[in-house]
């Protein structure tokens, strides 16, 4: 069985990419498909050195650091890449991946991170933070955003089964789509990220510094607490308006992007790990957990289903409801107040429901119960068309039917 595995684009290892990781790693046989394929050999080793064919935006000027503004020919760039001789496709969709070409005797599968983002309902934000929202530019971005909204609905017919990263996301492709999907959460290595059960006095987060992650917020809060310490990990388009907010915090710390190991050393010694994105799951939260970190987190998005609130009996982080400062402020002092009821144990706990080989599991027995379905389906159709006699096809036309088909014309 030949079997192709369909990524959006190949840039950075991230969320996305560690679901492509392990899809690769079930089906080590797949061929890789992409629109762009730029990764550095360190990453393309996640991947089992596999290199994907790729689209013809991968020859445009500039592909590698501005494929962004690709989009708009993304949708006929997925649609060019032959997939015939597939009888299995597998997509990682959180752009244009699904819309891959397939016929009736192929299954595809899309595992969907999301529907297209900035197309559907966060576009008015997205226009927002990209000073997009008014003028000439507007008016084309909202055009170009019309006519992905449609492609992506089109193209959603050709998808046999949707697989949603968490409940929060499967809402979507109900919203967007009108069609059914299960739920399969995405991996994360909690083997990577140990149990420490005695915290050190400081908070922590870590993130990529763009807008929808909230990272200066974050420190305008801890900015307000001077009497309690944050460590800040990461770097991005809004590194200086962090260090700007950050500058008159003594009590917080950034230290810009750092290795995995410091990361990890931070992540397993603080106190509690602060999130403040909507996330369509996020995986850093369940890493957090993992090492046994309770969460505080903006209670929006995937982040619900991934910590326990205060209200379950074996609570693993605090919810905020307003993603701005104050209302952090008043759920780090809710967690200092909770009396040491979220405990290292229960983290872990709760993160191990997110592991690798659940997901590895999970994902392949979905594809092997479809697979066998469709092959039944396909064969039940072939026996029944075989059943059928020329005869129940095309009626002959004997001398005595023709007769009776003949319909007098009457003078008039």
């Amino acid at each position: 069985m030949k079997i192709a595995i369909v990524h959006d684009w190949l840039v950075t290892y991230a969320g996305a990419e560690r679901v492509l990781a392990s899809l690769v790693k079930i089906w080590p046989e797949a061929d890789l498909f992409s629109v762009i394929d730029f990764l550095s050999d360190e990453d393309r080793a996640q991947l089992g050195g596999k290199v994907a064919t790729t689209t013809f935006i991968q020859r445009l000027p500039k592909a590698r650091t501005k494929y962004q503004r690709y989009l708009p020919l993304m949708p006929m760039a997925i649609e060019q890449l032959d997939l015939s001789g597939y009888e299995l496709i597998i997509s990682s969709s959180h752009a244009v991946a699904k819309g891959v070409l397939c016929g009736p005797d192929q299954l595809h599968v899309s595992y969907v991170h999301s529907p297209i983002r900035y197309a559907w309902d966060l576009q008015h934000q997205y226009l927002k933070e990209a000073n997009m929202s008014s003028g000439l530019k507007g008016k084309v971005a909202r055009m170009i955003l019309h006519y992905m909204r449609m492609w992506d609905q089109r193209t959603a017919a050709g998808v046999d089964d949707f697989i949603a990263n968490s409940h929060f996301i499967g809402a979507r492709i109900t919203k967007s789509y009108r069609r059914e999907s299960t739920v399969i959460y995405p991996p994360v290595d909690t083997r990577g990220f140990t149990l420490q059960e005695h915290k050190q006095d400081y908070y922590f987060t870590a993130s990529r510094m763009v807008p929808y992650k909230r990272m200066p917020m974050i420190i305008q809060a801890f900015a307000a607490m001077p009497d309690k310490r944050l460590v800040v990990v990461g770097d991005g388009p809004e590194m200086d308006k962090a260090k700007a907010v950050a500058a008159n915090a003594p009590n917080v710390t950034v230290l810009g992007f750092q290795p995995f190991s410091v990361l990890q050393e931070h992540m397993r010694n603080a106190r509690a790990f602060v999130f403040a994105a909507e996330e369509d799951f996020g995986i850093s939260p369940v890493e957090a957990q993992a090492c046994g970190t309770p969460v505080i987190a903006f209670g929006k998005g995937g982040v619900l289903e991934t910590v326990c609130g205060l209200d379950h009996p074996h609570p693993t982080g605090v919810f905020y409801p307003e993603q701005n400062a104050a209302s952090l402020i008043e759920a780090v002092e809710a967690f200092e107040a909770s009396g040491g009821r979220i405990t290292a144990q229960a983290c872990r706990a709760n993160a191990e429901r997110f592991s690798e080989a659940r997901f590895e599991r999970e994902i392949r027995q979905f594809v092997d119960l479809r697979l066998s379905t469709s092959r039944q389906a396909r064969q039940t159709t072939q026996y029944r068309a075989a059943q059928v006699t020329p005869a129940q096809v095309v009626p002959s036309l004997v001398p005595g039917d023709l007769s009776a088909r003949v319909v007098p014309i009457k003078s008039v």
